[in-house]
């Protein structure tokens, strides 16, 4: 079965078209994007009513919008991210001897870009991908407490159809631990994602500060109590900022 769609498949042909050669009119475009003119100009006009693209008024041209530019730094950040990842998780599990990973936001939900197993027995082992909404978890809830003040409270009202709406005690101790997490830099969960096991996570920034992703830490309660979390804020929440600075982030 096919699922894709076609006008925002030539939508996006013509966004690239304009990001490998500014400075193109509409007949040209439409031309090298195999549309008519008619349907070309309403995609362009689309395009840039979203930011994509900017029309230059005095040529009739086009160039890519400003928030090209907020998708091109975000894609460069989240790269690079990995990258790090790859250089220094299993830098960062040795040193905590406890699973690691990094989660990212996408809308609503976080997903999972990479990881780095403790070599014990029994683990909390993570999957490349796996997604889970915001909100939930260590990870999750930190990443909702930097989220836009919109995308927290549609997540917290449950105007997504895979999040219910929060219970009004819920949603009140979920944003007392929002504003705790906010003020210690790191947040904390107890068997919330998954029975008997712990996590630590903490932010990482992007060089406009920005909080781009999230550092955890995951075990098993019958190896790290919720009291013996303690110990390890301090690798966790330093190895956040060790990839924060490697990303640009200036925290001085």
């Amino acid at each position: 079965m096919n699922y894709t769609v076609d006008v925002v498949r030539k939508a996006v042909e013509l966004l690239f078209l304009i990001g490998e050669e500014g400075g193109l009119g509409v007949t040209e475009l439409a031309r090298r994007s195999g549309n008519t003119k008619a349907r070309a100009f309403r995609l362009l006009t689309t395009l840039e009513q979203c930011g994509l693209l900017k029309k230059h008024q005095d040529s009739a041209s086009y160039s890519l919008g400003y928030r090209a530019l907020i998708l091109g730094s975000a894609a460069n950040a989240q790269i690079t991210l990995v990258q790090l990842a790859q250089r220094y998780l299993s830098e960062i599990g040795e040193r905590c001897n406890e699973s690691v990973l990094i989660r990212i936001p996408d809308r609503h939900e976080s997903y999972c870009i990479a990881w780095w197993d403790a070599p014990h027995v029994v683990r909390v082992h993570a999957e490349l991908g796996a997604r889970r909404p915001l909100g939930v978890g260590a990870s999750g809830k930190l990443l909702l407490a930097h989220a836009t003040p919109d995308l927290r409270e549609a997540i917290l009202g449950g105007h997504f159809q895979q999040i219910p709406a929060l219970a009004p005690t819920r949603r009140r101790q979920l944003e007392r631990e929002m504003a705790a997490i906010l003020e210690r830099g790191y947040s904390v969960s107890f068997s919330e994602k998954r029975k008997d096991t712990v996590a630590l996570s903490a932010p990482i920034h992007d060089v406009q500060g920005q909080v781009i992703a999230a550092l955890s830490l995951t075990a098993p309660t019958n190896r790290v109590a919720p009291e013996d979390l303690a110990r390890y804020i301090e690798p966790i929440t330093e190895s956040a900022l060790m990839l924060s600075r490697a990303l640009g982030y200036q925290d001085n």
